[in-house]
């Protein structure tokens, strides 16, 4: 039987799921989490490994001459050397497509927490500010009613796709920058230059991909452009835009807040100059992992492998044949 070992196995599955289908297909041995130098002697032994972040490059990949198969926990496979595994006949897959619904509900929680601010009277109120309140209710900042506004989303994947859904039936406007031609796209979103999106948003959410194209695009140059007091969300990459830029954009009012659920560094080592801000509103990249979303992960996974040992790779990202 066939050695598998799963390098950070914690992330996705800290204890309330189980790898079962997996040990059904080959022998496993699960690591809650490997430092880099831990890689070689815990995958030495395997044809196959399954990693979340642990980066397989061409070091570690030259030490490990058993490996046939790398399975990634994730859509993104940056953390691996895709040149080297084709170089060496290796097959690497991902699991693309599990958190869609997570990640658009995401985006739209953050935009109803900075427009609701739910969590914050929640906070207050158990602190005895409605107590000692002289009237029935109070709002300490204006209510935004989110019917009406436009909202512009850059990436019209499946994600940013189901974020316009969302948007469409609480009544806002969708506009949208993506390579679609505006025949292909969904009734009532419309095809936009990133300059009309800057101008016309009330609310921008970033769901395109990290390239060199994309990384920080939004800046201090492309802020400026925005509507002043505008909202700005990020589900999709940390680096998609320069944190001091933006930080600096909420001290001025030219944002009103920034939602987002990546940072550029992951932890945060050093310090986010947004971790500061009263009017930015961080999650730890948790969009990915509702029970739901985490549990259509591990079966892909786990149908990833069946299928790469029965000798019909799906899911696959590299050239390998």
């Amino acid at each position: 039987m066939m050695k598998i070992v799963i390098l950070d196995g914690y992330s996705v599955n800290p204890g309330d799921m189980s790898w079962d289908g997996l040990k059904d297909l080959c022998q496993v041995t699960v690591y809650d989490r490997t430092l880099p130098e831990e890689v070689v002697a815990r995958a030495s032994d395997c044809e196959m490994v399954l990693t979340n972040k642990v980066v397989l490059d061409k070091k570690q990949l030259d030490a490990l001459p058993r490996l046939q198969y790398i399975g990634v926990l994730a859509t993104g496979y940056n953390v691996i050397d895709i040149a080297e595994t084709e170089r060496r006949g290796i097959v690497v897959t991902n699991i693309p497509a599990y958190s869609t619904d997570s990640v658009a509900q995401m985006a739209f929680a953050h935009i109803l927490h900075i427009t609701n601010r739910v969590g914050d009277y929640a906070r207050h109120n158990r602190a005895g500010r409605w107590d000692r309140n002289p009237d029935f209710c109070y709002w300490d900042e204006p209510l935004t009613e989110l019917a009406g506004k436009t909202l512009g989303i850059i990436g019209l994947g499946t994600i940013g796709k189901k974020v316009a859904q969302i948007a469409q039936a609480m009544g806002m406007s969708v506009l949208a920058l993506t390579s679609k031609s505006a025949a292909d796209l969904p009734s009532g979103i419309q095809k936009a230059t990133l300059d009309d999106l800057f101008a016309h948003s009330d609310i921008l959410t970033l769901h395109c991909p990290l390239t060199e194209t994309t990384r920080e695009m939004i800046n201090k140059d492309s802020l400026v452009k925005m509507k002043r007091g505008a909202i700005l969300i990020n589900t999709g990459r940390g680096p998609l835009v320069n944190e001091q830029d933006v930080a600096q954009a909420l001290q001025t009012g030219q944002l009103a807040a920034y939602g987002a659920d990546v940072l550029c560094q992951e932890p945060p080592i050093g310090h986010s100059p947004l971790l500061d801000m009263p009017n930015a509103f961080i999650t730890p990249h948790i969009a990915w992992a509702t029970v739901e979303a985490r549990q259509r992960l591990i079966e892909i996974a786990v149908d990833n492998v069946r299928a790469f040992i029965q000798g019909h790779p799906v899911n696959q990202v590299n050239g390998i044949r």
